[in-house]
């Protein structure tokens, strides 16, 4: 059986987009599997929908004076190496990510083991979460936009 790994979260916009997803995931065979942060709105959302569901720690890059900007880089870190750990335990063919700052550890783990990544981003503008998943030049992301 094909599997996937679904990722975003922060706002309804990322959780129901791939919400959205999940019939023709399913008619189409896919294990799925989710992952967000531990508490997000996320978690609720998709758990009601059946998905099996894993939490990572993560941060946020808030561009205002904040304690947070001190402490937020090492839970990223760290996301970063429970995502590392649920791509070896998932075993994904994979990763769809919506975006959000949950997102990054996500795509930056299953890319270290080479599994594809697909990003839906339809925001206006590329936003900075995309750019530091992907900071190569020879990476591509998927960005829908209004016309």
């Amino acid at each position: 059986m094909k599997k996937i790994v679904l990722t975003g979260g922060g706002t309804a916009g990322h959780v129901t987009a791939n919400i959205a997803l999940l019939p023709s995931l399913r008619e189409l065979g896919y294990e799925i599997s989710y992952i967000g942060s531990y508490e997000g709105m996320e978690k609720g959302l998709i758990e009601a929908e059946g998905i099996p569901y894993y939490g990572v720690a993560t941060g946020k890059f808030r561009r205002y004076l904040s304690a947070k900007n001190l402490t937020d880089p090492f839970r990223v870190v760290k996301g970063y190496r429970e995502a590392k750990k649920l791509m070896k335990q998932l075993k994904p063919d994979v990763v769809f990510s919506k975006g959000g700052f949950v997102a990054v550890p996500v795509v930056r783990a299953a890319k270290k083991y080479k599994i594809p990544v697909i990003i839906h981003e339809s925001d206006m503008t590329r936003v900075w979460p995309i750019n530091s998943a992907f900071p190569q030049r020879n990476t591509s992301a998927v960005i829908s936009r209004r016309p």
